[in-house]
């Protein structure tokens, strides 16, 4: 009689069971992930930081819980758009697309957020895309005043001979043996970025009194001298907030060279190479589509300061520039999102692109 109850309690239990399991809900599959860096304070009401903009605007409402993340980072609108904060890095990046009750494989995923402008190409309140991601951390440093006499600076790439060449032998790591791997532009979806770029580049953008005042001080054939504008080019990513001529000139070489001449040094951030180096591993794993992914950075501040400015007076000097940053990422990226979730029953299985 035990034997008969407890067996009849074990096929009772995995019934529930095999009914919890059946009647489960599928993955939810975000049409779109708005990827914000950090914000300021709430997520609404406050001043605000990268990612404050979007969740109003885009009405991200509600709140959802990723598995094994304590603090909130995700929100949604009832549209498929869902805002991420990346409040602790790209740890988070991971944890979302280990998360089973998510299904990435179609979303499309805008990186977004404020960084230093190039002057030489673009002002502050301008808004850039990226067709590369260029690492400017893993290189070989020589104290620029004891660099050679004809070298331009001490930052080199590891494995080359000087400044502006590339490594010979690839084995210098000792486990590689094509230069390519070593490479440190990672490639984005081009034709995606044209894409988006052709929906965004006659949007209205803001600007400032101060920030205006402060253009003036710029030469007038410079770029840095115009209002904001909407462009194509490339995010260098590095760990060091760096400033300056001299190391604005090595941006420009650095991106130059690891994209093979074909791209531009426009904005500089701390965080694109990371978050891009997840992103291509999590590609590689098959949790997302690598040909999905954009980057849309916003400039406020310039990147060396206008002629009569020290460096030390400039460095850091935000100001006015973030808030204006903020407000022209959201309405440059606005277009794009608006557009796929438009028109997501050809979008979820063809990728759009422009020649």
């Amino acid at each position: 009689m035990k034997i008969r109850f407890l067996l009849s309690s074990l096929t009772s239990i995995a019934c529930v069971v095999g009914l919890g399991a059946s009647a489960s809900a599928a993955p939810v599959a975000p049409r779109v992930i708005i990827v914000a860096g950090w914000e300021n304070g709430a997520d609404t009401g406050d001043a605000p930081g990268e990612y404050q903009d979007w969740v109003e605007r885009e009405h991200l409402t509600r709140q959802i819980p990723v598995r094994g993340v304590k603090e909130p980072i995700l929100r949604a609108n009832e549209s498929g758009v869902y805002g991420l904060v990346l409040r602790s890095g790209p740890a988070e990046l991971m944890a979302l697309a280990l998360d089973p009750a998510f299904d990435l494989k179609k979303t499309y995923w805008i990186f977004t957020g404020i960084s230093g402008v190039n002057p030489n190409v673009a002002s502050v309140g301008s808004v850039a895309w990226a067709r590369w991601v260029v690492d400017g951390d893993a290189l070989r440093e020589l104290d620029d005043r004891s660099i050679p006499k004809d070298w331009p600076y001490g930052l080199y790439a590891i494995g080359a001979d000087r400044p502006n060449t590339l490594p010979n032998d690839p084995n210098h790591y000792g486990s590689v043996t094509d230069v390519a791997q070593l490479t440190k532009a990672y490639p984005l979806n081009q034709g995606l970025a044209r894409w988006a770029f052709g929906l965004s580049r006659n949007v209205t953008l803001a600007d400032d009194p101060e920030i205006a005042r402060r253009r003036a001080a710029w030469p007038a054939s410079l770029p840095a001298s115009k209002p904001p504008m909407i462009l194509m080019g490339e995010t260098l990513g590095a760990l060091r907030y760096w400033h300056g001529e001299a190391r604005n000139n090595w941006a420009q070489d650095w991106v130059r060279l690891w994209t093979k001449g074909q791209g531009v040094f426009v904005m500089t951030n701390e965080e694109s190479q990371t978050n891009q180096k997840a992103m291509r591993l999590l590609a590689k794993w098959g949790y997302i589509d690598p040909d999905r992914v954009m980057v849309l950075r916003s400039g406020s501040n310039p990147s060396m300061p206008p002629p009569g400015v020290s460096l030390t007076q400039s460095m850091g000097d935000e100001g006015p520039g973030q808030n204006l940053a903020f407000d022209n990422n959201e309405r440059a990226g606005a277009p794009v999102v608006a557009e796929l979730v438009r028109h997501w029953d050809h979008y979820r299985d063809h990728v759009p692109s422009a020649p």
